[in-house]
């Protein structure tokens, strides 16, 4: 077909038409996006090259044909990609053709890059691994045991799916009071992924929840990639509750599995893990622990009675008349003894008394007075004696003291006729060494002082 048979036939071109460069690529361009709005395309990559801005630029090749693609992919639609591409590997791109005018080449626009065949999703499913692992969000540190008892439990599975019949009925049949909410998803298909992250994330917003149950029933890997994806993948590590994963049977493993706290085979198995133990197994606890309490309580009384029995057939029970005899006759003896202690206490109290009253009689009374007034005046005179003794003893020893305070007195010396000579800075002169000729000096005499300078020094 070429260029002028998609016009009206009124509207082909008579003649030639000269066309501009541009206008003849946009022209193209418009043509191109009206036959092919939008195609799919497997190929092998080639040249692939991702650009410091994000943008990724390859060629798709055909295995058994000579024939290649020019594609670009966009930073702002490739954000979302679950591997890294690489030259050799087989793809489906989505997209729209599209012509870049600058350089005139013919091109691809790819908004969805996918590997080609199971052999592909699998390669995807170990790089995503491998990167999230890298990440720690299967670190087995990071995981959390299952709460003994919950009491409510979150499922997040699609609401007509067989996962959902296996679980009401496991939970139901263990723990029929159990509370269940249930966050109705897509398991498999476009935008499965977003509604499982979704509900996982609202369910630890709002609380209320104490374990979660994520998954579905079985499939093939295309049917389970939702649990693959890495949305998912992060809700279950970041989520606020423990979460048991339930994907698929037992030979099947997602990356939802990896991250989850706990990984069940089944939904019915992990229906079972989140009430383990059952209420049938806690009753029979229940019931052994009442049987053992029982058997302690009677075994208690039995003990009990065998040792009444026991005491019953002492002396004391089977002669009570002799044996409340024979306390009556202690208490009369502690009775005697204490009223003999008594007497003997009083009589002890008399003697005291009439001693002290003997000594309180107005004679003996008298001559205890004149007796102490004889004897603090005997006490007054050696005091007084006393008192004469110590003031004289210490009025010599003031005499004695000043007299030798008076002999060593140096003004005693100068009322002999001496003076004492003293430096201007009031040192005493000793030596005439001491002296210079023409130096100020004081003289110091028994009655007043003078000034003098020396005339001449004498050795």
């Amino acid at each position: 077909m070429s260029l002028f048979d998609a016009l009206p036939p009124d509207e082909q071109p008579q003649g030639p038409t000269v066309w501009t460069v541009g206008a003849l690529l946009k022209d193209v361009k418009g043509q191109l996006e009206l036959a092919y709005p939008e195609v799919l395309v497997q190929g092998e990559i080639s040249s692939y090259r991702l650009h410091g801005s994000g943008h990724m630029y390859f060629t798709l090749k055909d295995q058994d044909e000579d024939a290649c693609l020019s594609c670009v992919f966009f930073k702002f639609q490739n954000k979302g990609l679950r591997f890294v591409p690489k030259d050799g590997m087989a793809v489906e791109a989505r997209g729209t053709f599209d012509l870049y005018a600058a350089r005139g080449s013919f091109q691809l626009r790819v908004f969805e890059l996918r590997p080609a065949g199971i052999g592909a999703l699998l390669l995807a499913f170990e790089e995503l691994r491998k990167r999230l692992a890298a990440d720690g969000l299967f670190d087995a540190a990071r995981k959390r045991p299952l709460p003994a008892y919950p009491r409510t439990i979150g499922l997040v599975t699609s609401p007509t799916g067989a996962a959902i019949r296996d679980l009401l009925h496991v939970l139901r049949r263990r723990w029929p009071g159990l509370r269940l909410v249930l966050a109705p998803v897509a398991v498999q298909g476009a935008g499965a992924a977003s509604e499982i992250a979704a509900a996982i994330e609202r369910f630890g917003r709002l609380g209320g929840v104490d374990v979660l149950i994520v998954g579905r029933g079985g499939g093939s890997l295309e049917d389970l990639w939702a649990f693959n994806e890495e949305v998912v993948v992060r809700a279950i590590a970041a989520s606020r509750i423990p979460v048991v994963s339930a994907v698929g049977h037992e030979s099947d493993t997602t990356l939802a599995d990896l991250a989850a706290d706990v990984r069940a085979a089944t939904p019915s198995a992990a229906a079972e893990l989140v009430t383990t133990p059952d209420r049938a197994h806690v009753r029979r606890g229940v019931r052994d622990l009442f049987e053992r309490g029982e058997e302690c309580v009677l075994s208690s009384i039995g003990d009990g009675r065998e040792r009444l029995a026991s005491l019953r057939r002492t002396y004391g029970f089977r002669r009570p008349a002799d044996l409340i005899a024979t306390f009556n006759q202690r208490v009369d003896d502690q009775r005697l003894r204490l009223v003999r202690a008594l007497r003997e206490r009083v009589r002890a109290a008399r003697g005291d008394v009439r001693t002290l009253v003997a000594r309180a009689h107005p004679g003996r009374l008298r001559e205890r007075v004149r007796d102490a007034a004889r004897h603090q005046a005997q006490l007054a005179q050696r005091l007084a004696l006393a008192r004469q003794g110590v003031f004289a003893t210490r009025a010599q020893r003031l005499s004695a003291a000043s007299a030798r305070l008076t002999a060593l007195s140096p003004r005693a010396v100068l009322a002999r006729g001496y003076s004492l000579v003293t430096l201007e800075d009031g040192t005493v002169v000793r030596r005439a060494a001491q002296l210079q000729q023409g130096a100020a000096v004081g003289l110091e005499f028994a009655e007043g002082r003078a000034a003098a300078r020396v005339e001449t020094v004498e050795g």
